[in-house]
């Protein structure tokens, strides 16, 4: 049976709801915003400002001030982008490999306790759940995709 108006209605209520929530914690705390930061540099040794600033849908002034924060910490390494003077390399030192982890940690304790009164079959399916929506959404995404170039040239 597929989900009618009213079924999506309320998923869409729910998830920016959550989505929103989660956006004022970042706002509200520090350590969520860095956190986000640290795992891109984590996942993607090397990668450059404007990489971050894109993936984070944030401007490239402030991913710059976020991450002379972090430099300033010991937390990251900033080098010369030996391809574009212009531009730098950002890489996880041990020190903010130290400090993924611990922020890691908090957030985990924090969701944990968001759900310990769940079964843990319905932690499964919500995760299971949340996965299938998002590569539906990517699917839905591609589909649409709109050719490059012109429109007169199509």
């Amino acid at each position: 049976m597929k989900p009618d108006k009213q079924d999506v209605l309320q998923l869409v209520i729910a998830l920016f709801t959550l989505i929103s929530s989660l956006e004022r914690a970042k706002r509200h705390k520090q350590q969520a915003g860095i956190l986000d930061l640290l795992q891109i540099i984590a996942s993607r040794p090397g990668v450059n400002p404007s990489e971050i600033a894109a993936e984070l849908d944030l401007n490239q002034s402030s991913i710059t001030r976020k991450v002379r924060t972090l430099e300033d910490a010991g937390h990251v390494a900033v080098v010369a982008n030996q391809q574009d003077r212009r531009s730098c390399r950002i890489t996880l030192t041990s020190k903010g490999q130290d400090e993924l982890k611990r922020l890691t940690e908090i957030g985990l304790g924090r969701f944990a306790k968001f759900v310990e009164n769940w079964d843990a079959e319905e932690v499964r399916s919500l995760a299971r759940l949340l996965s299938k929506l998002e590569q539906s959404k990517g699917e839905v995404a591609q589909h649409e995709k709109h050719p490059g170039g012109r429109r007169w040239q199509h």
